[in-house]
């Protein structure tokens, strides 16, 4: 199964309808939060892909009934904690994160917050931050995650709308 995860648009429809776009045939979208707005755009205008489409709510999602995070069941074996990160001390450790994905019975955990790419392997726990699609502190261009989930494991990896600088 192919998900594509995304966070930190914060109201540039352009990038976020450019990765998804390139992306049309994957089997699910994940956005991770500050984008609310966007995301309801990309949905009125690409209905097709609202059954495929999960989002969480960020810190900047003012108002937003979203939810802070969610379980999303892959295929047997496979599990995703999905959270914007910022309850989570993202800043300072993945500690936390990785306790409340194992807590669910999660192997794979996907956040943001942070507009820096991630992606790695604790605590028996794959996770990724796919950077920011629109403002990314990390001196890379603006980015998404590619998560390849399947019974025989999980691939993640961080790719970018433009060439790094």
């Amino acid at each position: 199964m192919r998900i594509i995860v995304i966070s930190d648009s914060h109201q540039n429809y352009r990038n976020l309808e450019e990765i998804v776009r390139r992306n049309l045939d994957a089997q699910m979208f994940i956005h991770l939060g500050d984008g609310e707005s966007e995301s309801q755009q990309l949905l009125r205008n690409y209905p097709e892909i609202a059954d495929r489409f999960h989002y969480v709510k960020g810190n900047c999602d003012y108002g937003s009934d979203a939810p802070i995070y969610e379980i999303i069941d892959v295929m047997p074996g496979h599990r995703i904690f999905a959270t914007h990160g910022h309850r989570y001390g993202v800043h300072g450790s993945l500690d936390f994160l990785a306790q409340m994905a194992r807590e669910n019975d999660c192997d794979i955990a996907l956040y943001g917050h942070t507009h820096c790419s991630c992606n790695t392997y604790f605590n028996g726990v794959y996770i990724l931050n796919p950077g920011s699609a629109s403002c990314p502190r990390d001196g890379n261009a603006p980015s998404f995650g590619c998560l390849n989930v399947s019974p025989a494991g999980v691939l993640a990896n961080v790719a970018f709308l433009e060439p790094r600088r």
